[in-house]
């Protein structure tokens, strides 16, 4: 079984292109997902090549970028190819089945999903978007 799944930062934009032909749309990024242990204090970090296909692609160029926090389940894919000075190259990048977006954009501004695709957020925190009769819970009050 080859499953991966992922959550980390972006560290720049994506990278949103166009096969030739077909114009299926195919993104790129690198996301940056921190170790569990660090050494002497230090935050340590992986930085993973992610490949996603299709509409997927096109909703994460357009709705993620620098530094958001976004989730990938998808599988590694190792490839070859032949660089310019005649040179063998390897990669392993993830092919990713699907992106979560643990954080959006500028809520307020451009970056925020079009509706139909995840409508209803939240302008801010502080909107209640769960009714009046929704009471919130001290944590110390749950039995577990």
């Amino acid at each position: 079984m080859n499953k991966v799944v992922l959550i980390g930062r972006l560290t720049k934009d994506p990278e949103l292109k166009f096969t030739p032909g077909t114009g299926t749309a195919v993104a790129t990024f690198t996301l940056a997902v921190d170790r569990k242990f660090s050494k002497e204090g230090q935050r340590e970090a992986d930085f993973i090549p992610v490949v996603v296909w299709g509409k997927p692609a096109e909703n994460t160029a357009n709705y993620v970028g620098k530094g958001k926090l976004v989730a990938v389940s998808g599988r590694i894919q190792t490839r070859s190819y032949d660089a310019k000075d005649g040179s063998k190259r390897y990669v392993t990048e993830v092919v990713a089945e699907e992106v979560q977006f643990l954080e959006w954009g500028n809520m307020n501004g451009g970056n925020r999903p079009a509706a139909g695709n995840n409508a209803n957020f939240p302008s801010s925190m502080d909107d209640n978007i769960f009714g009046d009769d929704m009471t919130p819970v001290d944590d110390g009050d749950i039995p577990f």
